[in-house]
């Protein structure tokens, strides 16, 4: 009779336990990955839906009531809850609505920690606290529009996201001269994809989408790559080898580009989330004015919120976004 072989027990424990440190070493980054494609999806198709509901509406300005005492302290502040019950709601399925004071009681976390290596930070509850020059920051007043310090409202979706909703009732119209980002800022939107559960990071599952121009408006959601560009570089250039802002993007990484003059707006508007300062002042966005002699192109001031033209062959800094 042939002698039959087998696993002793001993082998079968030791492969298990091989098998099991194995999988406590990769399936926390599997499971990171997998997180971070669906959030990635979920990031694109909530933009999709507010940009389509936003741009349902005749006009983002005037809604709810905004006034101010002799020390600047807001009196009555209904803006950013008459935004969302009187024009979001109209045009945009809501599950529940919260006022100031209240935001937690939509999902919003009271902390969250800024992009890349950031730090954790107090959830911001108005305007000024989003980027403290929106309201110091020379800016027009008038027709143009200017920039209140509203307090921020929530509200849940139907699909289980927290959008914590900052509004600007002053907001004003688009321009192609000079102006300042602070006029033009209708709503911001900081949203997390999965309520008060975490990671509640910006970049993972909290990230935000801006809504400029009251008649007009253009709804972008931007997501920030973490770091600027090594130097200052052009728009454009004419010198044979050399790198231009658009260019720079590209050697930093096959899935970034260089956003646009809104987009760049954006990231102004929401700079202390992502860890984006004054110190570099100037950046070049990818929009173009002129390709002629002239080669004009739009740059944003994140020193004061200036969005300015200017030549193309000027050097200033970049600040990548992902495609």
């Amino acid at each position: 009779m042939k002698k039959k072989k087998g696993f002793t027990l001993a082998e079968i424990l030791i492969t298990l336990a091989i098998i099991g440190i194995v999988a406590a070493i990769t399936l926390p980054s599997l499971l990171v990955n997998v997180n971070e494609k669906a959030w990635e999806a979920q990031k694109k198709a909530l933009h999709a839906r507010l940009a389509q509901a936003i741009g349902q509406m005749n006009t983002l300005s005037g809604y709810g009531t905004y006034t101010e005492g002799e020390e600047g302290t807001a009196t009555a502040d209904t803006a950013a809850e008459s935004f969302i019950l009187d024009a979001l709601s109209k045009v945009y399925k809501i599950n529940n609505v919260c006022g100031p004071d209240k935001l937690s009681s939509c999902g919003i976390p009271s902390k969250i920690t800024t992009f890349g290596a950031g730090s954790e930070i107090n959830f911001p509850t108005k305007m000024s606290e989003l980027n403290e020059i929106l309201l110091n920051g020379a800016h027009e007043t008038g027709e143009n529009g200017d920039m209140a310090d509203t307090k921020a409202s929530a509200f849940e979706t139907v699909n289980g996201e927290s959008i914590a909703v900052f509004y600007n009732p002053l907001c004003g119209s688009d321009t192609s001269v000079n102006h300042y980002v602070q006029n033009k800022m209708c709503v911001n939107f900081i949203y997390d994809l999965n309520g008060a559960e975490g990671p509640n990071q910006v970049g993972k599952d909290v990230g935000f989408i801006t809504a400029f121009y009251n008649k007009t408006p253009v709804v972008v959601a931007p997501i920030p790559y973490g770091t600027d560009y090594s130097s200052k570089v052009a728009q454009y250039t004419e010198a044979e080898g050399e790198i231009d802002a658009r260019a720079a993007c590209k050697t930093m990484g096959e899935d970034l580009r260089l956003p646009d003059k809104d987009e760049l707006a954006s990231l102004f508007v929401n700079a202390l989330l992502i860890n984006l300062s004054e110190s570099a002042n100037v950046y070049w966005s990818s929009s173009v004015i002129s390709s002629g002699t002239s080669r004009l192109g739009w740059r944003q001031h994140f020193d004061h919120g200036g969005s300015s033209r200017y030549n193309r062959s000027g050097t200033y800094y970049v600040h990548c976004v992902k495609k």
